[in-house]
């Protein structure tokens, strides 16, 4: 296959009955698309029947079925090495396409050889011309590590009138609809099976820059997302793996992110007969840059860490006291899963990809005091860099 359409199913018969017919129309005959794309459902023992009306109504669609729920990321792990293509797009079972979709986002990967992953912008399906909360128009990180997006700021959403009409490298975009070139998903080890569900493609996003590629949202292309579908806004256990998995997404990348800044900073590539003698400079400030990036990790993790504490205090207070036990269980899980990156991989890894990796969508303020001051006044003050 050129790409493979991977749904990740878990109990969304509804969604599939919905959405599927219009997704499998849109990658048809005259749609723009290559001929062998193919849509693939990955199925995380869902109980509701979904396998049962897949294979009465579209026995042709091939099916992956697990024998229990594996996550969004153990998931599409399993499901993508079991699937061979040159592109793989992640899309959710509650999205719904519109008319040539897939095309553009095609055309832009094909084209850009250090695209590694690309996106459309991503509207709500209830309210068609506002971005919707999962990713709206691709993503960025603050200092502190909070998500936030081009068009969506803490709970607060933008209308699409033009603003983000241009592609745009990016942190991170919604894995509710991700492509990724397959090889470079299957070298960089696919998603974090840690994370379970949730910053899972943020992390990734991530690790695919720090490989040396972007992340770009298309926005000649747009799909419709319901959004909530598996797990609701107000879930506690929703909680618990949003505030775990940023820190585990921050120990990932933020010492290599902070350890390329100071390398590419300070580290000039000689030409020609310079050559001679460069490795031992080049050895040294990779140490210097890696013993740098951890202790600024260390830092801004522990900040953030302080930040959760402060929110839990205040869950407490409120008397919201499935909110503050999932912030205690949430830092109790990061201190027993956590894998902390050596100095020394640090190392290697600044003499192989430094000069050639840079991470886009670093957002140097705090996002959440700004929002709350200027509400919605902060799409603007975004865009124009402030």
């Amino acid at each position: 296959m050129k790409t493979a359409i991977v749904i990740l199913n878990w109990n969304g018969k509804e969604y599939l009955k919905r959405f599927l017919p219009g997704l499998v129309d849109s990658i048809g005959a005259g749609t723009g698309t290559s001929a062998d794309n193919r849509v693939i459902i990955a199925d995380n023992a869902s109980t509701d029947g979904s396998m049962e009306w897949l294979r009465e109504n579209f026995p042709e669609i091939r099916t992956i079925v697990f024998d229990r729920n594996y996550g969004y990321a153990g998931g599409y792990n399993k499901a993508l090495k079991q699937i061979d293509a040159q592109y793989y797009l992640l899309i959710n079972s509650d999205i719904e396409v519109s008319d040539g979709w897939l095309a553009p986002l095609e055309e832009y990967i094909d084209t850009h050889p250090l695209c590694g992953a690309c996106a459309p912008k991503l509207h709500s399906w209830k309210d068609r011309e506002m971005f919707e909360y999962a990713g709206a128009a691709g993503g960025y990180i603050d200092r502190y590590g909070y998500p936030f997006c081009r068009g969506r700021v803490l709970d607060w959403t933008e209308k699409d009138f033009g603003q983000y009409d241009e592609p745009a490298d990016v942190l991170w975009a919604s894995g509710a609809c991700l492509m990724v070139r397959a090889e470079l998903f299957h070298r960089i080890g696919g998603f974090d099976n840690r994370f379970f569900a949730h910053q899972e493609e943020i992390d990734l996003c991530w690790r695919i820059q720090l490989e040396g590629y972007l992340v770009t949202v298309i926005p000649d292309s747009t799909v419709y997302h319901v959004g909530g579908g598996t797990l609701p806004k107000g879930s506690p256990w929703k909680l618990e793996l949003n505030y775990r998995n940023n820190l585990l997404m921050l120990s990932n990348n933020l010492a290599k992110t902070y350890a390329l800044e100071y390398y590419n900073d300070n580290y000039i590539e000689p030409e020609g007969a310079q050559m001679e003698g460069d490795e031992s400079e080049a050895e040294e400030i990779a140490a210097e840059a890696a013993g740098t990036g951890i202790r600024q990790a260390r830092k801004t993790i522990f900040i953030r860490m302080l930040l959760d504490g402060c929110a839990a205090l205040i869950y407490l207070i409120t008397f919201k006291f499935g909110y503050f036990k999932a912030v205690i269980r949430a830092h109790r899980d990061y201190r027993r899963s956590v894998r902390e990156v050596s100095g020394e991989e640090i190392e290697r890894y600044l003499i192989e990809k430094g000069k050639i990796a840079g991470v886009a969508g670093m957002y140097p303020g705090w996002i959440v005091p700004k929002a709350l001051i200027y509400r919605k006044d902060i799409f603007k003050m975004i865009r124009s860099g402030i």
